[in-house]
C-alpha cells in the first residue's frame, strides 16, 4: 500500500479526522538520514504528525515544526505542505537505547522532556503565525495534543507510532488526528475517547495492513465517514544546486574569494535530504557579483 492520508468528518460533521500510512515516507527519511532505531522512532512521528497538520492547510501554504526536547536527539525539524509533501531530520541521528519499561523504544529519554514544541505556518501574509508550547511528554504525541489544545484551541486526540525492524529499516508508520468540533454531544465525545482507549497501537494497525479508512473506522468507533480528501504522501525536499547558488552569492565576494584560494572549490549538502552539491572554481567564479 501505498502512503497516503485522508481526512474525514463524522458524526454528522460534529468530528473532523486525519488518518495516515507513512511507512514508505518515513523510511524515505531514515535512509536519508541514516537514523538508528529510536532516533527514526522519534524523527518518524515527527513526520507522521506533521503531514497530517500540513493537509489542513491550503493552496501553497506550509509549516514548519520544531521539537526540542533538550535530549541526546537535540532538534527534531520538519516541514509540510498542503500537498502531502514533508521532510525532516535530527540534529543527532545516530542515538539509540535499550527499550523503556513497556518494550517499547525509549523516545521519551531521546527527545528530551526539558524544552519546547514550536510551529511557524506561512500563510502567505506578510507575518508568519508562530505557536510555541513546552513540551509535555517527549513521546510525541501527547505533545502535539497539548499543543493543539493550548496554542490553537482545539481539542484534539494525536497519535503517531513507529515499527522499526532490526536492521533499522520501518516496518510501519502512522497517525491519526481526531479532533471535536464546537458544539460535540457528550455521547459523541464519551463514544471517541472509549474507542481510543480500546484501540490497537496505530503501528500495529499499519502492519496489520489496515487503511486510513479502516482505521479511522476502528478510532471513531463508526464506518458512517464522510470522506473529504484522500492525499498521496511522500518525502519530498525543495533543495536544488540553484538555490545554494543564491546562498553562496549571499555570502559576498570576499567569502567566496575565501573558498577559491583556501578549498579550490566548495561542497555543501541538505540539512533535510543530505544531497551534496559542488561547485568548482570557475562555478564560485561566476557566483561572484559585480
Amino acid at each position: 500500500m501505498n502512503d497516503y492520508l485522508l481526512k474525514a468528518t463524522a458524526y454528522e460533521g460534529e468530528v473532523r479526522a486525519y488518518a495516515i500510512c507513512s511507512t514508505d515516507t518515513v523510511e524515505e527519511a531514515r535512509r536519508r538520514q541514516d537514523t538508528w532505531a529510536t532516533a527514526s522512532a522519534a524523527l518518524g512521528r515527527t513526520i507522521t504528525i506533521t503531514t497530517m497538520l500540513g493537509a489542513m492547510l491550503k493552496g501553497e501554504n506550509k509549516l514548519t515544526v520544531k521539537v526540542e526536547g533538550k535530549g541526546p536527539i537535540g532538534a527534531i525539524v520538519t516541514d509540510a505542505n498542503a500537498k502531502g509533501e514533508v521532510r525532516g531530520y535530527v540534529s543527532n541521528p545516530h542515538v539509540d537505547f535499550e527499550s523503556n519499561e513497556q518494550g517499547k523504544l525509549d523516545v521519551k529519554r531521546a527527545v528530551g522532556t526539558e524544552g519546547t514544541l514550536s510551529i511557524v505556518k506561512d500563510l502567505g501574509l506578510k507575518n508568519h503565525f508562530t505557536g510555541q508550547v513546552p513540551i509535555v511528554s517527549g513521546e510525541i504525541s501527547e505533545d502535539f495534543t497539548y499543543y493543539l489544545a493550548n496554542s490553537e484551541q482545539v481539542p484534539s486526540a494525536v497519535g503517531a507510532g513507529v515499527l522499526v525492524n532490526p536492521d533499522h529499516s520501518i516496518l510501519a508508520a502512522g497517525g491519526f488526528i481526531v479532533q471535536m468540533m464546537p458544539g460535540a454531544s457528550e455521547d459523541t465525545i464519551n463514544k471517541i475517547e472509549e474507542s481510543i482507549a480500546s484501540m490497537p497501537p496505530i503501528s500495529a494497525m499499519v502492519q496489520d495492513g489496515k487503511t486510513p479508512e479502516e482505521i479511522l473506522n476502528i478510532i471513531l468507533g463508526t464506518d458512517n465517514l464522510k470522506i473529504l480528501e484522500q492525499l498521496p504522501v511522500t518525502f519530498s525536499c525543495g533543495c536544488s544546486k540553484e538555490r545554494l547558488e543564491t546562498a553562496i552569492q549571499s555570502l559576498g565576494n570576499e567569502e567566496i574569494d575565501a573558498m577559491i584560494r583556501e578549498d579550490h572549490g566548495a561542497t555543501a549538502s541538505c540539512h533535510f535530504c543530505n544531497e551534496k552539491y559542488s561547485f568548482n572554481i570557475d562555478e564560485l567564479r561566476a557566483l561572484k557579483t559585480k
